[in-house]
């Protein structure tokens, strides 16, 4: 049960990256925000890859590979962006919340691309997580806006055809152990991204990368706990389904109560506290299923 314990850092990690990145949007605008965490996360997972390169064979990347790196680089990109616009639009706690419908979208995609298991019990799993993500937002949903709603969910969807593109890279790999395909995919979709950004950045929003300059400090923090996390993410993925992945990872949505509650003093209602009831007894389930 690797995977298990890699979601878990890698949910903490997510919800530290997030919090840094919430701060940038204001301050550089979506796109520079978005781009922080792969240009300022490359050399972190590169260094890596260069530091145990002498001691493994590294695992060659053919087309195959490239074209679901490439799938899930850009799919990350989009919902990146669109996890900034939400949260701009609604609180911490919220914003996780509509993207942590993930799950049963990425359960359905995974049926019909990587032809992933997918039975009763996984999906009751799913959905009593999902809704117990519902509840834990603590949102009023009458009085939510509906355009945080479908950008929200938007980047729960584009967030689960990444992992996709992600898996799929991971199991075209040839060789190596899951840490070292892991570390290797990583490096990958990271440079596509970090050159699509910048290419970006440089043609059509020079303010924003002059602001990331600006904004160095925090920006390597976001980028450094990204990579830690995307590291950990694509462990998960290499051992086991991406929909188990994300599942368990609606854990988040209590670590990101718990930011809100001590950085962005939102408090926690008896409905909130029911909702990471259920995800944890989803969760239980899920594990107990995948077992």
């Amino acid at each position: 049960m690797i995977w298990v314990a890699a979601t878990l850092i890698a949910a903490v990690a997510q919800t530290g990256r997030n919090a840094a990145q919430a701060g940038l949007t204001g301050r550089i605008g979506t796109i520079g925000a978005t781009a922080v965490r792969f240009i300022f996360g490359l050399p972190f997972a590169a260094l890596a890859l260069l530091v145990l390169s002498p001691f493994v064979s590294l695992p060659r990347l053919d087309a195959t590979v490239l074209g679901w790196a490439a799938l899930g680089a850009g799919a990350q990109i989009a919902a990146t962006a669109f996890m900034l616009l939400t949260m701009r639009g609604q609180s911490f706690g919220v914003a996780t919340a509509l993207m942590k419908t993930e799950p049963v979208t990425l359960a359905l995609i995974g049926a019909l691309i990587l032809s992933e298991p997918l039975g009763p019990a996984r999906l009751g799993a799913i959905g009593l997580a999902t809704l117990g993500v519902v509840l834990a937002s603590g949102a009023t949903w009458s009085r939510v806006a509906m355009r945080p709603v479908l950008t929200g969910v938007a980047a729960g969807a584009l967030f689960g055809l990444s992992a996709i593109g992600f898996r799929g890279a991971l199991l075209a790999l040839p060789e190596g152990g899951f840490f070292l395909r892991a570390l290797s995919v990583l490096v990958l979709t990271l440079a596509l991204q970090s050159a699509v950004m910048l290419l970006w950045l440089a043609l059509a929003d020079r303010p924003a990368l002059r602001g990331i300059r600006g904004e160095w400090r925090i920006s390597l923090t976001a980028g450094a706990l990204g990579a830690f996390a995307s590291l950990f993410w694509f462990i998960g993925f290499a051992l086991t389904p991406a929909a188990n992945v994300r599942t368990l990872a609606l854990v988040e949505v209590v670590f990101a109560q718990m930011v809100s509650g001590r950085l962005f003093r939102e408090s926690t209602g008896r409905l909130q506290l029911a909702g990471m009831a259920l995800i944890i007894l989803g969760v239980g389930w899920l594990l107990a299923v995948a077992a």
